[in-house]
């Protein structure tokens, strides 16, 4: 479901942005337009003041678009961000559900440390047939997970073609994404597949009583780290 999300995601983009050259063409045909009546109700005068309006309005369309360009850039960046909020909240009803009907034949933990371990070891083997690698904790409510072998992440590549300055300028410039050209094998790329594990987390804490912020990164694949902060917890 990640794959197609983002999918449409990028697909919405491209329309958008289609969208917007086009109608910033016909808005300025329209304001050329515009200075005919002006021209023509003043006679000789009327087409100097039509030619000088129309002379502004050019001169006022590169702002314009400076302007939608910043819109579109905006837009684009709280599109991200609802799909990614969009990703973690399902993955945190599925954690919901997936506790509940677990703990219909297990018996749920008690304390916090307790149900960390029941996370990495019982519902980590369910969803993803393997228990987890590392677990760290400084005693204070934060816990760090480490899957050296991320199932969600074992087919993903990167590609490893080299790209000059000027190439990676231009794609950065139109697509406004800095994880392209020379840095593809950037970890950014893997960043939005990792919202759902993670709202998958904090819904199975959240179905066993404990309140959490859950981030996921990944150093290097097919690994992921996720950092658990519990509430009230302390550095």
């Amino acid at each position: 479901m990640a794959y197609r999300i983002t999918a449409d995601l990028a697909q919405r983009e491209e329309e958008w942005i289609r969208g917007s050259s086009v109608g910033e063409k016909g808005r300025l045909s329209s304001s050329g337009g515009m200075s005919g009546p002006g021209g023509g109700m003043g006679g000789v005068g009327g087409d100097a003041a039509s030619t000088t309006a129309g002379t502004a309005r050019g001169t006022d369309g590169g702002p314009v678009g400076g302007l939608g360009a910043g819109t579109a850039t905006v837009d684009d960046e709280e599109a991200r961000e609802a799909v990614f909020h969009r990703l973690e909240s399902l993955g945190y009803r599925v954690g919901l559900g997936v506790v509940e009907r677990v703990s219909r034949q297990t018996p749920r933990p008690t304390t916090p440390l307790d149900c960390i371990k029941f996370l990495c070891k019982d519902l980590w083997t369910l969803l993803f047939r393997k228990q987890i690698d590392n677990l760290k904790t400084n005693h204070r409510g934060i816990y760090v997970l480490t899957d050296n072998t991320f199932k969600p992440l074992g087919r993903m590549s990167f590609d490893t073609k080299k790209y000059d300055a000027a190439m990676q300028a231009a794609l950065v410039a139109q697509t406004g994404d800095v994880a392209l050209g020379r840095d593809a094998n950037s970890q950014a790329r893997v960043q939005p597949f990792l919202y759902f594990p993670a709202g998958l987390i904090r819904g199975c804490l959240a179905s066993l009583g404990i309140q959490a912020t859950v981030t996921a990164e990944s150093a290097a694949l097919p690994g992921a780290t996720f950092q658990i902060r519990t509430a009230g917890a302390k550095n």
